[in-house]
């Protein structure tokens, strides 16, 4: 038990290191989509114009992510829609057809603040290619009910959010099986190909002129108005004065036709979202924002040394954890099935649900993925170090026990040398699953490899997503050689 104790407080001390120390900057988020990551880039280069430090956390995943990590106080700022305020977060407290006073007052009983609306509308639609919903006659949400044998291809937020799937097939009594979830960025690309005949749009974005596709009416109007605007923790104006003065610079700002210009500029024409905030903020409010311009190499270095962070010190931890459970599980077998049993289940956990589940202790960026990779790597470093021990052959064994060696001596000099190939197996393999599912750490501002992926598959750019794809498969294969040496080096000769 103390030996337990003790490797649990340090994993909690490397988690404490790892996490960034406090500071003064101001944390703006954005979800993972281009128009989200644009208003992020504006609200961050108007707080660094009123001469505040500001960070802006992009593609941080789903509405939910954002909405804990604000109420939590990880994020400051992030860029929020009324519809999805009414439909999704506050459905229980706010009418769907509140107005922004009613709004305002739910999120003040959070300490919650939000600005006017910047000006858009970019309310939820579904899309069809023009060729296919003409030969169908389908310009309307309920003229789907006559063709059910459609393929449906929604965004996995749509899929389950109370103004998404399941409230638009009751208001419609849309009788389609064939529905589910695709990443947004994709469906438009299936649906161009032809794999998909209707999927989730926002009215605002740049792929509905750009593929030439029919948005079908929602002649029942179910989907409310999506008004997007900043929302900020109340103690914003306290800590720093004039912050939010400098985000209701936006508000009004931006109509339909020029948000969709904007989105354009990112995705079609592939301009970096900071340039075309930068651009916009000089033509629209006269203000000089200056673009930092990454390198490909020093990106490279950076995302390498996040992702080693992520994989290194989750993997001392779960070595630390994992080696003397393996050990316990080998010597009483009754609470090695259970141990077993444990780090088991906690494998079949899917990444992305255990990445959620680590958000609220450890809020969001490398802790939370630190600690569900530390979970993961569990299961093969104990299996192979119980396997190590229990195949240990009882003639060695009974020869150790004849010697009148005690307990801890056997284990040390005798059992464990036996063992160490089995478990640097073991550790082996938690390495090589670490440096492939940290990429998913990304998704909850953990950065890594996965952010130039994550960033590539939203912009259709195959060269991020092999920025951050390559690097990681290299990883994985460097990771194996260090582990092919370590072994010579701790393995004794005749063992090998």
């Amino acid at each position: 038990m103390r030996t337990l104790r003790g490797t649990l407080l340090t994993l909690l001390a490397l988690l404490a290191v790892a996490r960034p120390a406090a500071a003064d900057e101001l944390v703006i988020g954005s979800k993972k989509f281009t128009e989200s990551v644009i208003l992020g880039e504006l609200g961050q280069a108007l707080l660094r114009d009123a001469g505040f430090e500001a960070r802006h956390q992009r593609d941080l995943g789903g509405t939910r992510v954002l909405w804990a990590a604000l109420q939590r106080g990880d994020l400051d700022v992030y860029a929020e829609y009324t519809g999805t305020i009414l439909q999704e977060l506050l459905p229980d407290e706010l009418a769907p057809d509140a107005d922004l006073d009613a709004i305002r007052a739910a999120l003040a009983k959070r300490d919650l603040r939000i600005a006017r609306p910047f000006g858009f509308d970019n309310t939820y639609a579904l899309a069809m290619r023009e060729d296919r919903a003409e030969a169908l006659g389908i310009t309307a949400i309920s003229d789907l009910v006559r063709h059910h044998d459609l393929k449906l291809r929604f965004s996995n937020e749509f899929m389950d959010r109370g103004d998404g799937w399941p409230a638009l097939q009751k208001a419609y009594a849309l009788p389609h099986a064939d529905v589910r979830g695709l990443d947004h960025d994709l469906a438009y690309r299936g649906l161009d190909q032809g794999d998909v005949d209707v999927m989730d749009a926002y009215a605002t974005d740049a792929e509905i002129p750009h593929y030439g596709l029919r948005v079908l009416k929602d002649d029942r109007g179910h989907f409310p108005k999506y008004e997007a605007a900043y929302v900020w923790r109340a103690d914003l104006e306290q800590r720093a004065p004039g912050a939010a003065q400098a985000l209701r610079r936006l508000e009004g700002q931006i109509d339909d036709a020029t948000m969709a210009r904007l989105n354009a500029r990112a995705k079609i024409d592939r301009v970096p979202e900071a340039q075309v905030a930068a651009d916009f903020l000089a033509k629209a409010l006269e203000v000089d924002v200056e673009v930092e311009v990454t390198g490909r190499w020093t990106r490279l270095w950076e995302r390498t040394l996040e992702h080693l962070a992520l994989v290194g010190v989750s993997l001392l931890g779960a070595v630390l954890l994992a080696v003397p459970l393996g050990i316990v599980a080998a010597h009483r077998a009754r609470l090695g099935q259970v141990v077993l049993g444990v780090v088991g289940i906690l494998q079949t956990l899917p990444s992305l649900a255990l990445l959620v589940f680590m958000i609220p202790p450890f809020g969001i960026g490398a802790p939370p993925a630190m600690a569900a990779l530390f979970l993961y790597s569990l299961l093969p470093i104990v299996r192979n170090t119980h396997a190590g021990l229990t195949d240990i052959p009882r003639p060695l064994r009974e020869s150790a026990e004849a010697l009148g060696l005690p307990p801890g001596p056997r284990l040390r000099w005798i059992e464990l040398p036996l063992a160490a190939r089995s478990i640097l197996a073991g550790v082996k393999t938690a390495a090589v699953i670490n440096i492939g599912t940290a990429t998913l750490g990304a998704l909850i501002g953990a950065g890594g490899y996965g952010q130039p992926i994550l960033t590539g598959i939203r912009l259709d750019r195959v060269d991020l997503i092999m920025e951050g794809a390559v690097p990681a498969a290299a990883l994985a294969l460097v990771a194996q050689g260090v582990f092919e040496l370590a072994e010579r080096w701790m393995v004794p000769r005749g063992l090998r």
